[in-house]
């Protein structure tokens, strides 16, 4: 006969003989379910997998210490070119979509195609940013950060530069 650990925690910490609520499972009885009803990866016009057109973005929020501080990141997909929009502490819709909008209005045409997000509160006001630059924006899939690879490699490097010069 074979007892595993799990059995003998079972049987310790039963609710019947100890009063007390029982063990939790550790895996997630639910799936994440999207934030927004918006477009998601699929709806991307194929051309954005290949990285061969330029004019693809891919963005995200970075919050500094404490969220005191936020900056958007903008990661062209073909080039890897970087825009940093400094949105003065403040990351609430309003403030992302008129920011991340100025940056991107100020390119050319053929850099305006689209825009990938994560599926972040600070993009909630992405209709009305579509209405305002004409440019479509996708989401990734619920806890799906992989699938904006080069923007959360930009990320992960402008926190380490950051956290060398504080």
């Amino acid at each position: 006969m074979h007892v595993v650990h799990e059995t003998i925690y079972q049987a310790l910490y039963s609710p019947s003989r100890t009063g007390r609520r029982g063990r939790l499972t550790h895996r997630r009885t639910t799936k994440r379910r999207s934030r927004f009803s918006g477009p998601l990866l699929g709806e991307r016009p194929a051309e954005v997998d290949g990285r061969l057109v330029p004019g693809h973005w891919e963005g995200d929020l970075v919050c500094g210490a404490f969220n005191r501080s936020a900056m958007a990141t903008l990661v062209e997909r073909t080039s890897g070119m970087l825009l940093l929009v400094h949105l003065n502490g403040k990351r609430d819709a309003t403030t992302v979509r008129e920011r991340v909008g100025q940056a991107m209005s100020a390119l050319p045409a053929h850099l305006r195609k689209s825009l990938t997000w994560d599926q972040g509160s600070e993009m909630a006001e992405y209709l009305q940013f579509k209405k305002e630059t004409a440019i479509p924006v996708y989401f990734c899939d619920p806890g799906s950060p992989w699938q904006r690879g080069s923007n959360e490699n930009t990320n992960g490097l402008l926190r380490q530069y950051f956290q060398l010069v504080e």
